[in-house]
């Protein structure tokens, strides 16, 4: 199965990725990861984006492109994958259906991770991270034994400036307005399958599952 995961910051894309990936039997592919293997590896594209990354500057359109590129074409990929983090607009979307299709194939589903906006701030909003250890805390969901402690060394919680209910609001903005069309640009072609997102992780992996079942066996 050929697969593009979508969702919000804060919708466990990463957490959803690993586990739906392992069920198909397919490679996770993530931008993220693609980008460390390229620059640990010192490839000419790592280099490229190392020099982007080192100035703060977003790596261009066309060196990701071409990463995911010789991603797919590698020997894992060619029986299927999971896309994560790309595309994240339709001009990305349109160069996909080009690469697949020099290869072959195309995509078979688009599963989007649907949370509302409030339940991603509260997701979000509630991290505490240790100062020492750089240990993740949760206020609701894995709460320290002390507020304001870190449980492992006794280090200092502190909330980083991305996790701060402003800032993911204008992360949910920017998401909206690059993926709005990009869903959109799916659901026209008939590929995309919205699921519920929220609640514990083994309910949304299930529920993703479930949605996949149909296409895994030619329903």
């Amino acid at each position: 199965m050929r697969l593009v995961l979508v969702g919000p910051p804060g919708a466990g894309k990463g957490t959803q990725a690993q586990f739906i990936a392992e069920h198909l039997s397919v490679p996770k592919i993530s931008t993220g990861d693609i980008f460390r293997a390229n620059v640990s590896q010192g490839t000419p594209l790592g280099l490229q984006a190392k020099a982007y990354m080192d100035r703060g500057d977003l790596v261009p359109d066309d060196v990701t492109i071409d990463m995911v590129r010789n991603r797919l074409a590698e020997d894992d990929a060619r029986r299927g994958f999971l896309l994560d983090g790309f595309p994240r607009t339709v001009p990305q979307a349109e160069v996909l259906d080009d690469m697949l299709a020099a290869l072959g194939v195309k995509l078979d589903v688009v599963l989007e991770l649907v949370v509302e906006d409030d339940e991603v701030i509260r997701r979000l909003s509630g991290r505490r991270t240790c100062r020492t250890c750089n240990h993740i805390w949760h206020v609701d969901f894995d709460p320290p034994a002390v507020e304001g402690v870190c449980d492992l060394d006794r280090g200092e919680l502190y909330q980083r400036d991305d996790d701060k209910p402003e800032t993911i609001a204008n992360r949910l903005k920017v998401y909206a307005e690059a993926t709005s069309p990009l869903v959109n640009y799916y659901s026209g072609r008939g590929l995309l399958i919205g699921i519920d997102a929220t609640g514990p992780v083994d309910d949304v992996t299930v529920r993703a599952i479930d949605a996949l079942r149909p296409l895994q066996h030619g329903e």
